[in-house]
């Protein structure tokens, strides 16, 4: 039998998204010898990372205190910019509220009391940050960030910040591995990890490690593991993310008595394009975010959901769910002439159904034209006499309907009428490995497995049934930071 090939390190990182490279940096400043396994091949390096919008949620008591980290933004003075704060007891409050008060108190603290600081270390770490468009309004002049929409993201998006990552890392000399994915963890005699055994073209590798840091993702790119845990058509719904994302992390880990925790039957599920690809559809052309504007129909021509319940921010990772339960797990937002104008401009390149009447919009959806006109006619007489307001919740609600509108409910009367058809996009899973704050992987006594810790969307603890938008990016980025900080001292004796 042909002997492995073995690779010497102090620290093997499984992974290279956002978690894992900066998991990889922070070993680096403190003087290790660093290894970053990419599963996938280099030109489709970045994990979920690469997919995603770039944003980061994080607190902050004054954004003066932010600017110095901003760089220039194209056609932006700063001095039209007014962005409200956000401290940590109101980010704290907003990832309770979201998750049903069930995010784990410790694990919230870590991510709302580290968010700032991290996101300082990046910016000397090669990220540059921009101000986030998407959720500003304009008011008299003004940009205006409300408290709890996200200003700040990073330049080009999700590329653009594994691509700055990369190129930092790279500046560096820290090795990455493509087309290297991690099968088994090793033990030591004593119990403890110390590598793994890696996959690559042409047969298997043993790398030795004084430590593992496992950020390689959830198992949203799994069907059989979404059937089983998500529940039924959940094996059916696209992908928004990197195909590589398919349990390996958590299942190596459980494999050697890590517990399982966390909302193992939840996951981000966010509203796209129902005609976006299968899998890897996190595109910019995908996202249907516009939805608070809207009415949401089914094919039965009903309303199901309070599209204006909040800012979409914290409403758009878990309406994906609600639209795979309708029939066909298909719906359409629908507009009128009024809210048009507030689509975003992923919306412009889309192929909206358009009809001059609701009879011929209803043509168009494949939805029988009674039970739309019925549908729609009941809302535009339930909704308030409030003003409109798109630049915060302006409380213009209905009253009296099945599925009653909170904000933003504008009656749809003025044509031509625009539908635009979307389906449930998952992102990422929520159940993942029990773990301290220290992010050391923790067995079934709740004591740490030596040589192992966890970052990033493997995580469990954070967030159930929904989350808010930007945390997901920051928990990567944190539990990366906490899980390199504590592995040096554990490989150093400390």
């Amino acid at each position: 039998m042909a002997l492995l090939q073995e690779i010497d390190t102090d620290l093997l990182v499984v992974g290279a998204g956002n978690a894992a490279l900066v998991a990889a940096e922070a070993a680096y400043d403190a003087g290790l010898k660093v290894i970053a396994l990419e599963r996938a091949p280099k030109q489709r390096r970045g994990g979920n990372s690469a997919f995603s919008g770039g944003l980061f949620r994080f607190a902050f008591s004054d954004f003066e205190d932010v600017k110095e980290i901003i760089k220039d933004t194209p056609g932006i003075d700063m001095k039209d910019v007014e962005v409200e704060p956000y401290p940590t007891d109101m980010f704290y409050s907003d990832l309770m509220r979201v998750t049903e008060g069930l995010a784990d108190p410790a694990l919230a603290e870590m991510l709302v009391n580290n968010s700032q600081p991290v996101v300082t270390w990046m910016a000397r770490h090669g990220i540059d940050w921009e101000l986030h468009m998407s959720h500003v309004a304009k008011v008299k002049g003004k940009l205006i960030w409300r408290s709890g929409t996200i200003p700040v993201s990073s330049r080009g998006g999700g590329h653009g910040l594994q691509e700055m990552h990369f190129k930092h890392v790279e500046s560096r000399g820290i090795e990455v591995l493509y087309g290297a994915r991690a099968v088994e963890l090793s033990q030591d005699s004593s119990g403890a990890v110390d590598g793994a055994l890696v996959a690559v073209a042409g047969g298997k590798k043993k790398i030795q490690a004084k430590a593992v840091i496992l950020a390689c993702g959830g198992f949203e790119s799994n069907p059989e593991m979404r059937a089983r845990y998500l529940g039924q058509n959940w094996d059916l719904v696209k992908v928004r993310g990197t195909r590589y994302n398919t349990g390996d992390g958590i299942t190596m880990a459980t494999d050697l008595g890590a517990t399982p925790f966390g909302h193992w039957s939840g996951c981000h599920a966010s509203v796209i394009d129902a005609e976006a690809a299968a899998v890897e559809a996190a595109t910019d052309e995908s996202t249907r975010y516009s939805y608070p504007y809207s009415i949401m129909i089914n094919m039965n021509g009903e309303r199901f959901v309070d599209e204006g319940e909040d800012f979409q921010v914290y409403t758009y990772a878990k309406t994906g769910r609600r639209i795979l339960a309708q029939p066909g797990q298909i719906a359409y937002q629908v507009y009128d002439q009024k809210t048009v104008p507030l689509l975003r401009s992923t919306y412009m390149r889309a192929r909206p159904i358009v009809g001059n009447t609701l009879e011929e919009l209803a043509d168009g959806m494949g939805v029988d034209r009674v039970r739309l006109r019925r549908t729609i006619d009941q809302f535009n007489r339930a909704v308030s006499p409030a003003p409109f307001d798109s630049s915060k919740r302006d409380g213009k609600c209905t009253t009296g309907l099945a599925v009653d509108k909170s904000n933003w409910a504008s009656p749809i009367d003025s044509p031509p009428y625009q539908a635009y058809a979307v389906a449930c996009g998952i992102t990422f899973t929520y159940g993942g490995l029990k773990f301290n704050p220290r992010c050391a992987v923790l067995n079934a006594d709740d004591e740490p497995i030596p040589g192992l810790w966890a970052a990033g969307e493997l995580t469990g603890g954070f967030f159930y049934h929904n989350y808010p938008s930007g945390s997901g990016l920051m928990r990567g980025a944190i539990t990366g930071h906490v899980a390199a900080t504590d592995a040096v001292k554990y490989i150093r004796g400390q």
